[in-house]
């Protein structure tokens, strides 16, 4: 999956344009986004000197963007080119319901995973079609 993750206020305490506090387990849960083979993208309002300090914190705590306020290494923007990156999801603080935290980010996401879906699929098969069972697989 490709995600782009802004970074004031979604990795780090909103304190722009200083670097805020880090968000709690912001650089582990992005790290086990890399491991486990996602592209990750920088989407932030940043520019110039700031973006190359958050660029630079991010590497000091182990994390190296795919690309940096692009879809793509090296994507060449001009007034052709959106401003929006390419992404299938977007992790960001100033989405509806605010930010969830890296906790709920993380759950969600492997929600999503085969692998999830799997193991749903097979704990489906052990549930009865009784009203119980039936309620369970609607509030999941």
């Amino acid at each position: 999956m490709i995600i782009a993750v802004d970074f004031d206020g979604t990795i780090v305490e909103h304190e722009y344009p200083k670097i805020g506090k880090e968000k709690l387990f912001a650089f582990q849960t992005l790290k086990q986004l890399k491991a486990q083979g996602h592209t990750l993208l920088l989407w932030t309002y940043r520019a110039g000197k700031s973006l190359d300090e958050a660029v630079e914190y991010c590497k000091k705590n182990g994390i190296e963007f795919d690309a940096i306020n692009a879809s793509y290494p090296g994507e060449l923007l001009d007034e052709n080119t959106s401003r929006k990156v390419n992404a299938d999801l977007f992790i960001d603080d100033r989405n509806i319901g605010g930010f969830l935290g890296w906790s709920k980010i993380w759950q969600i996401i492997n929600a999503q995973s085969p692998e999830a879906q799997k193991r749903r699929s097979h704990q489906d098969m052990h549930t009865t079609n009784s009203l119980a069972g039936r309620l369970k697989r609607f509030f999941k």
